[in-house]
């Protein structure tokens, strides 16, 4: 009786281990609402354009996509940190009345796989709604596999290419109703 007592002590002791560790962790973890001319947000806009251009081979390959990448017309920016290091990004534009737009949605690469982005599109997509759009929408393309399974599993569908990336063949434009 006394060996399950210490078994069931111990188990007991280590769960509590772990729920006070993750609740640390998400307490280190924070969200900070700001606008594009953020130096963090640049500075991780500037990462998230060197992952993309080691993606598809140089920046001349997607020299057609640099020019609508402009972070001046960007008022509404989500920067995750851990401790005080920046770690990802998400920010929305307008589009219409009611229609805004997703840009420079960006996650570290060793902070990836962690629910994280999930998490900031979720906040995204609040704040976007708080702010009176019905609409997000995004423009993505398959060489960026898990984000378009991101996108794919949070609701967003596939719609025809809008605006400029009409004649884009890469270009997946998609769009959630929020």
């Amino acid at each position: 009786m006394r060996d399950f007592r210490e078994s069931t002590l111990f188990t007991f002791i280590k769960i509590n281990s772990i729920i006070l560790l993750l609740n640390c962790l998400e307490e280190i973890m924070h969200f900070e609402y700001t606008d594009g001319s953020n130096y963090d947000f640049i500075e991780l806009c500037h990462l998230l354009d060197s992952f993309l251009n080691n993606l598809v081979g140089g920046e001349e390959n997607r020299a057609e996509y640099i020019p609508y990448n402009s972070l001046d017309d960007i008022h509404d920016v989500i920067i995750i940190y851990d401790n005080s290091a920046p770690i990802a990004c998400a920010a929305f534009k307008k589009y219409d009345k009611e229609c805004a737009e997703v840009k420079r949605v960006f996650i570290k690469e060793k902070y990836r796989g962690k629910g994280i982005s999930k998490k900031l599109m979720k906040q995204l997509e609040a704040r976007a709604k708080e702010k009176g759009y019905k609409y997000l929408i995004l423009e993505s393309g398959e060489p960026l596999v898990s984000a378009m399974a991101l996108y794919r599993k949070i609701g967003y569908e596939v719609i025809p290419n809008y605006g400029q990336y009409k004649n884009m063949p890469d270009s997946i434009c998609m769009k959630k109703e929020i």
